[in-house]
């Protein structure tokens, strides 16, 4: 490929793998990814690991394994560590025009020779897409070293031969990154590269406008993963960290989106240029929207692949059962694992076993029995809740609906607080709801 060649928009995501992905790059990943495809363009994936020393396989691993769980795909995947050669080749040509020299340099009392680019000491401008023009006097930053060796070049150098290599177009990336700007544009120019365009977007902030740190939500991706969070809600929430929807031609109000709709309300120039404010309440908001809107069966499944041994193991415990209780359990979830947190409390174990019956509790059960006959004469087809509570209300509102529906909940459940009585007949089902009755009556 040649270096000049003009492809169609194409970005790319390059992360270190010198730690875990945290959600500042995943959100860095997603404008890009969102950028890329709103614009019939590709994005690349490219591992920057030609720091050797902190460079990690297991970081590497948890990057890939954040990405997956993102569900993004690359049109195809680098490895800075298998450029080396095209880095050799640049360098040995750098050296060969006098842009590039070897220098003596001094660290930690011992002298090593570096590789060093000659400054033209010239005032760099680039247009940024969300912050405008932006100029820099590049003479201050001296001759700044580009490589230890001519076979280990350092990131400048490594990023820009491979920017031009892969055909990018586009470099989005946090403003962090703002102060390598001028150096790589010096570099891009020297390599005889085409110019880039760049778009760098504000960093996520504390609610005190400090930098985000891991105590205060800047967690791993996979830890939020662990944690019971949907990949729907980090896109979703991540992609509100600094953009609107509501800027230009689609406003809108809209704040739940799948990723094709934001790839379809995208534009890189409704990025703002403050800081994002990181709120964990509205992550959790946009989570319970988010496991609202899966499939039941999507649902069931996430559910059963992270349930306790201990609840698997109750004697009235069957999938059937546990996808009854899923309306009821997601009303009081913020994350999936807050459904392990419930059932581990024994607050819903009456709907897997039977429950032991206080008395005391139990209180008045002068109209349990024909409560009963009423729930007898209900067919095994019919027993839904709307037809269980269609059944008992009149009789309930004639003689007490204290008195009749409040030894019920109890036979049923054993608690003072739980799901209406309706609801929890219906999931145990008919046979079970007479059998727990008559264990109530028996204690008169």
């Amino acid at each position: 490929m040649s270096l000049k060649t003009k492809q169609k928009c194409r970005v790319r995501f390059a992360p270190s793998p010198t730690g875990p992905l945290h959600i500042g790059s995943a959100r860095t990943a997603l404008f890009n990814y969102l950028f890329a495809k709103k614009n019939q363009g590709e994005i690349f994936l490219r591992i920057d690991d030609t720091d050797k020393e902190r460079s990690k396989a297991e970081y590497e691993k948890n990057i890939f394994d954040a990405l997956n769980w993102l569900s993004f795909t690359f049109d195809e995947i680098f490895k800075q560590s298998n450029h080396l050669d095209i880095y050799t080749k640049q360098i040995e040509a750098l050296l060969a025009t006098g842009q590039v020299y070897i220098s003596p340099n001094e660290t930690g009392g011992e002298r090593k020779e570096v590789i060093r680019f000659k400054n033209p000491n010239k005032e760099v401008t680039f247009n940024d897409l969300i912050r405008g023009q932006v100029t820099f006097n590049t003479t201050e930053l001296g001759d700044f070293i580009v490589a230890k060796s001519i076979t280990e070049p350092l990131y400048h150098l490594a990023s820009v031969i491979d920017d031009q290599h892969m055909g990018i177009t586009h470099i989005i990336r946090g403003e962090d990154h703002i102060s390598n700007t001028p150096r790589q544009i010096l570099l891009n120019q020297a390599i005889g590269g085409v110019d880039l365009t760049y778009a760098h977007i504000p960093l996520i902030l504390n609610a005190d406008r400090s930098k985000l740190s891991k105590r205060t939500g800047s967690l791993a991706v996979t830890e939020y993963q662990e944690r019971g969070y949907l990949p729907e809600a980090m896109i979703n929430f991540l992609a509100l960290l600094g953009w609107s929807p509501q800027a230009g031609e689609h406003k809108t109000n809209q704040e739940i989106f799948t990723l094709t709709e934001l790839i379809n309300l995208f534009s890189i120039n409704h990025i703002g240029k403050s800081g994002a404010i990181f709120n964990q309440d509205k992550l959790d908001w946009i989570n319970r929207e988010q496991i609202k809107k899966l499939p039941e069966s999507d649902l069931l499944v996430k559910i059963k692949n992270n349930l306790p041994k201990e609840i698997q193991l109750l004697p009235q415990f069957s999938s059937q059962r546990l996808e009854k209780i899923i309306p009821t359990l997601i009303e009081r979830i913020s994350v999936l694992n807050d459904i392990n947190n419930l059932l581990l409390s024994g607050e819903y174990n009456f709907f897997f076993t039977r429950p032991i019956v206080n008395k005391e509790l139990l209180m008045d059960t002068q109209f349990l029995s024909e409560t009963k006959n009423i729930i007898k004469k209900i067919k095994e087809t019919d027993f839904t809740a709307d037809n269980i509570k269609n059944s008992l209300w009149d009789f309930a509102t004639v003689n007490s609906r204290q008195k009749v529906l409040w030894p019920l909940r109890v036979s049923l459940t054993g608690q003072k607080k739980s799901p209406d009585p309706f609801t929890v007949a219906a999931i145990i089902g008919k046979e079970e709801t007479l059998t727990r009755i008559d264990q109530a009556l028996a204690l008169q």
